[in-house]
């Protein structure tokens, strides 16, 4: 396994590690599931948050591999690749 972390403008962690058979990366986003929207267009993340006070949308680059799947947990947003 290999790990990369990244800090982003607001100072929120994202990292991607990196296993035999799929890529997962996680972010700490600090809002719950119904606040969170996630879609996948190629190799990019969309992500829009709507705490109801405003909306922000943000994008990030994936792995290339096969399908993703999305989870948020405890205001930590992961994204599973396969490879």
């Amino acid at each position: 396994m290999s790990m990369q972390q990244f800090a982003g403008g607001n100072e929120r962690f994202i990292r991607r590690y990196e296993y035999e058979d799929s890529w997962v990366v996680a972010a700490d986003i600090g809002l719950s599931d119904d606040q969170i929207d996630v879609d996948i267009v190629g190799s990019t993340a969309i992500v829009v948050a709507d705490t109801g006070e405003h909306m922000t949308e943000t994008e990030f680059e994936l792995p290339v591999g096969g399908d993703a799947d999305v989870f948020v947990n405890n205001g930590v947003l992961t994204i599973t690749i396969q490879k």
